[in-house]
């Protein structure tokens, strides 16, 4: 694979984990600064799959994914 495609699923893997923690730690937080910090996290992986996932689809049309 690619090294810039090996990237671009990192990132991916990286939003995974990015939701696991907001989702965790939302279910645990103790104030609403709390509850703020896990939104910003959640709302930025949301932002980066987004242009993740639109990246992976520019290098499939251009034929440098397999």
């Amino acid at each position: 694979m690619r090294p810039c495609n090996e990237s671009i699923l990192k990132a991916l893997a990286l939003v995974n984990e990015m939701l696991d923690i907001s989702d965790k730690g939302d279910s645990v937080r103790e104030d609403t600064n709390c509850g703020v910090l896990y939104g910003v996290i959640r709302d930025s992986a949301y932002k980066i799959k987004m242009l993740a996932e639109a990246e992976k689809e520019a290098h499939i049309k251009k034929g440098c994914w397999k």
